[in-house]
C-alpha cells in the first residue's frame, strides 16, 4: 500500500514538475477578438503580412497549385482560404517559427512552404493581435467553426 501511495506522489510530482519547468510549447494561445488589439493588428499585418498575403486578405493567385519550386503561393486569410480550417495553437506557431520549422517539428518533412517564421520580428502580442485581426474579419459561422477547433485542439 505504501508503494502505490509514493507510486502516486512521485507520478503526481514528475507531472507538476514536467508542468512548472517544461511548460508546452504548444500551449493554446489567447488569440480571441475581445483581448486583441485590432487596431495595431490591422498595421501590423499591413507591414508584414499583405505583401504576400494580400491587403485584403485575398492570397496569391492559384494558390492551391505549387509553384516551379514546389512550394505553394500565399493563400488567403479571408473566408475563401483555408486559415480559419486551423486551431489557434497551429496558427500562432505556424506565424511564429514558419512553415517548414513547424512541420518539420511535427514530422512533416515532404512538406515546402514558403511561410518565414516572425518569431524574431514580432511579438508573441503582436502575432496574436495580427490573427486576430485576420479572424475579426471572418463570418460569424466560420469564426465559431474556428473557435470550435480552437477548443478541441485541432
Amino acid at each position: 500500500m505504501k508503494l502505490i501511495i509514493l507510486s502516486l506522489a512521485l507520478g503526481a510530482l514528475a507531472a507538476f514538475g514536467l508542468t512548472v519547468f517544461w511548460p508546452d510549447n504548444t500551449a493554446r494561445p489567447d488569440l480571441t477578438i475581445a483581448a486583441a488589439n485590432l487596431e495595431r493588428g490591422e498595421t501590423l499585418y499591413a507591414e508584414n503580412c499583405a505583401s504576400c498575403h494580400g491587403a485584403n486578405l485575398a492570397g496569391e493567385q492559384n494558390w492551391r497549385q505549387p509553384g516551379p519550386d514546389g512550394v505553394l503561393p500565399a493563400p488567403p486569410h479571408d473566408k475563401s482560404g483555408h486559415t480559419w480550417h486551423h486551431d489557434d495553437a497551429m496558427l500562432f506557431d505556424y506565424t511564429k517559427q514558419g512553415g517548414q520549422a513547424l512541420m518539420e517539428q511535427r514530422g512533416v518533412s515532404d512538406f515546402k512552404s514558403g511561410m518565414p517564421g516572425f518569431g524574431e520580428q514580432l511579438s508573441d502580442s503582436e502575432i496574436r493581435d495580427i490573427l486576430a485581426y485576420i479572424k475579426s474579419t471572418w463570418p460569424e459561422e466560420i469564426r465559431r467553426a474556428q473557435q470550435q477547433r480552437s477548443m478541441q485542439g485541432g
